[in-house]
């Protein structure tokens, strides 16, 4: 979740009530008050509701929560008469782009302060850390339209954001900290992403750094917004937050020509929804008119109709909005949780620990006994570290997500161990002997099972402290396991072993192959063992998920 500071003169200025009132109240649209001080107030939000990220967003909402100024926000978009035109050779570099002319800006040090946090807040919460957006502001009076998106060659030269010196693109990815932190988004392309005007003047690196030249200041007063992206949904939502924000502070918008299109759209959505359905969920008693009511105090444009249904006019900031019940969640809200009746459930059920968990608790305490340490690596993984640095074939059953958010959290775990062996490597300063475990659950095809793994590094690890480990845990389990030798290419030749229950394989230990522990940059021998639950007495017998 984004923590946020919210200036208090700032923010009174924009919500038109006191401090005091704010602070009381805030926490019912959603959010957490961490830190107070003087002169602001540090808040947390969740991450769905994006257009929170800003002072200009918080007042907005306020203003309607608190019956100050209901209904639907209205942002009126002139055209600007500036172009943008979107070089082709971008298509599989970083395609899309969102723009805007805003206008008649001025912001005092607590505006900017807002807008930067804006900017870097939306860069992790839609932007997934730039790979999906990323945001540049410019002093549009220091550069002149039209405007052109290109792909640049790599040695083009401009001064950077906070630099005096001109560098090239190439050495401001190992030069510039915004370039070191997000050059493994462009460093693999032959070009690179840049804004130029009339003049070719650099405006920005997208998406890593903007130039010095159209840095925004107290005396900016027009802003041209960038925003580009490898998502065109994610792109629009990214630069109707920051224009509608903007306009909140007075600013007023013109749209840009982008290849022909005008851009930005802050037209609302429309939606219609069941003032029945909205009972049930929430199980409060209101009508049309009183949940239409409720959400224009959520600034939503709300309309009653006669057949028990309420047209909803949807801001276009509004990221969150995915389904109706998220438009019931703002009815309660603009209720009161406070407001709706506590009572106790019509059925009672008796609880207890699942069969799967009496199991992984047992494992736990056997190797807890044995002197090794839990962790608890992540569901998400890559292909790269289950298979590729394990010397493993890559599994037929290997479940990959459909949009992951990184190469790093592609596909789901299929194995435990090679995530225990990524934990030894991030943990590689740290003094030996490290015994490590984990247990839980992986997933091969669409069934989801139980395993264990477990790691021990140190300059004296071998197969035979493996073997001592798997024999203890199968005891102790109440296995009769067969120990035989093994062909996993993660392991050592000669010293490795599969573990056999009636006949099938269940589990493998051994010593940790030399091109593994080069792979996961680890400079000591790892003995390793990695268990099936599902071979475990007690576990339960059906197949699949439980």
């Amino acid at each position: 979740m984004a923590i946020i500071s919210l200036n208090y003169a700032y923010l009174e200025r924009l919500t038109g009530t006191d401090r005091k009132t704010i602070l009381e109240r805030l926490p019912m649209i959603g959010s957490d008050i961490e830190r107070t001080f003087d002169d602001h107030v540090d808040v947390e939000f969740f991450p769905d509701r994006v257009d929170l990220y800003s002072t200009e967003g918080v007042a907005r909402a306020m203003r309607g929560f608190l019956g100050i100024e209901e209904g639907l926000p209205e942002y009126p978009v002139t055209p600007s008469g500036i172009s943008f035109t979107v070089d082709p050779a971008l298509r599989q570099i970083r395609p899309y782009l969102g723009s805007a002319v805003i206008r008649n800006v001025h912001l005092d040090e607590a505006g900017i302060e807002s807008l930067m946090g804006l900017q870097e807040s939306l860069h992790w919460a839609i932007g997934r850390g730039r790979r999906k957006v990323a945001i540049g502001v410019h002093d549009l009076d220091k550069v002149r339209p039209p405007f052109r998106y290109i792909a640049s060659p790599r040695d083009r030269r401009f001064v950077p954001l906070d630099f005096q010196d001109e560098l090239s693109m190439e050495e401001i990815l190992e030069q510039h900290p915004k370039g070191r932190d997000y050059a493994h988004l462009v460093d693999a392309f032959d070009r690179f992403p840049l804004i130029v005007d009339a003049d070719d003047n650099v405006l920005s690196f997208p998406p890593i750094i903007n130039g010095e030249l159209t840095k925004v200041t107290t005396e900016t007063r027009n802003i041209l917004l960038d925003c580009t992206g490898t998502d065109p949904k994610s792109v629009r939502m990214a630069a109707s937050i920051i224009c509608t924000a903007l306009a909140e502070a007075g600013a007023t918008i013109e749209s840009v020509d982008i290849d022909g299109t005008p851009y930005p759209d802050l037209s609302p959505a429309e939606r219609i929804v069941s003032v029945d359905a909205c009972r049930r969920l929430i199980g409060i008693d209101i009508d049309a008119e009183e949940m239409a009511a409720l959400l224009q105090k959520m600034r939503f444009g709300a309309e009653p109709l006669p057949d028990g249904q309420v047209r909803v006019l949807v801001p276009p900031y509004r990221a969150d909005i995915m389904h109706d019940w998220d438009i019931f969640e703002d009815v309660a809200v603009a209720y009161g949780f406070d407001n709706i009746d506590a009572a106790l459930p019509q059925t009672f059920t008796t609880g207890k620990e699942h069969p799967i968990a009496v199991v992984e608790n047992e494992v736990r305490s056997i190797l807890t006994g044995l002197g090794y340490l839990e962790v608890m690596p992540f569901t998400l993984t890559s292909e790269r570290v289950l298979y590729g640095q394990m010397r493993r074939e890559v599994s037929p059953d290997l479940l990959r997500v459909s949009k992951p958010i990184s190469e790093d959290q592609s596909v789901v775990r299929t194995d435990i161990l090679p995530l225990l062996m990524e934990i030894l490597e991030i943990n590689c300063h740290r003094e030996l002997p490290q015994r490590l475990f984990a247990t839980g659950d992986i997933i091969r095809g669409v069934k989801t099972m139980q395993s264990v793994a477990a790691v021990s590094i140190h300059p004296g690890a071998d197969f035979s402290e493996a073997y001592a480990t798997m024999d203890a845990l199968c005891r102790e389990c109440g296995l009769s396991p067969e120990f035989v030798e093994s062909a996993d290419p993660a392991f050592i030749e000669g010293r490795r072993g599969d573990v056999l229950v009636n006949g099938k394989k269940v589990g493998v230990f051994g010593e940790v192959h030399p091109e593994v522990l080069v792979a996961f940059s680890l400079e000591h021998p790892v003995a390793a063992l990695e268990l099936d639950l599902r071979a475990v007495p007690g576990y339960p017998a059906r197949p699949g998920t439980p």
